[in-house]
């Protein structure tokens, strides 16, 4: 998108080259120094096999509903050097139900309607389901799609580790994660349940961390 993560890897040293469809977010991330951006489709992406460390996919698996298309962004391995990382973040199948419950939409039944369908298939239809202003069209992995996407694409597969995990639903995680002491306690033991099986789905986004052979 417009480089809310290209900024932080470009100030860490990184060389970083931000693909995006959208001419407003390439033009954005654009702006920010070390960072080179272009547009382009992560289901073509028109990079030289073998020549980048790292590649993130940070949207394109959830804007892409379709699985064949969601294949064809994965091939994206393809550009990393053998043992480079492919990340991919993903939108948890359950995050539209959490999120309903926090801001009391439970009582719209349109929008309880598509929640539940998202639930059974995966695929968030966003206005469709009620006139609120909520997230657009999109596809919502269960956690156990994840590893199996990124196996079929050829990867190597380390781990699936949730990104907010049970802290989400911590009230006070606000005044934990400001004071230093306390946020070192509170992420030792989101690390320690990160990538447990059983707890996955509490956490609305996900990512998938794999390996070029």
């Amino acid at each position: 998108a417009s480089g809310v993560h290209a900024e932080w890897l470009a100030a860490d040293g990184y060389d970083v080259e931000l693909v995006d469809p959208v001419p407003l977010h390439v033009e954005q991330a654009g702006r920010i120094a070390g960072v080179r951006a272009r547009e382009g489709d992560a289901r073509y992406l028109d990079v030289a096999d073998g020549s980048v460390d790292a590649v993130l996919l940070l949207g394109p698996l959830y804007h892409l509903p379709d699985r064949a298309d969601r294949g064809l962004a994965l091939e994206a391995g393809r550009v990393v050097r053998p043992g480079g990382l492919v990340a991919v973040a993903v939108i948890s199948r359950f995050a539209s139900l959490h999120d309903s419950i926090r801001r009391g939409w439970l009582d719209e039944p349109d929008w309880v309607a598509g929640v539940e369908q998202t639930i059974a298939d995966g695929l968030h239809h966003g206005l469709a389901y009620g006139d609120r202003d909520r997230f657009t069209t999109a596809y919502f992995h269960h956690p156990d799609e994840v590893a199996p996407e990124l196996a079929e694409a050829g990867l190597e597969v380390a781990a699936v580790v949730s990104v907010e995990g049970s802290a989400a639903f911590m009230a006070e995680v606000d005044d934990l994660l400001d004071d230093p002491t306390d946020r070192e306690v509170l992420m030792r033991w989101l690390r320690l349940l990160e990538t447990e099986p059983s707890l996955l789905g509490i956490s609305a986004h996900l990512l998938g961390l794999a390996r070029r052979a």
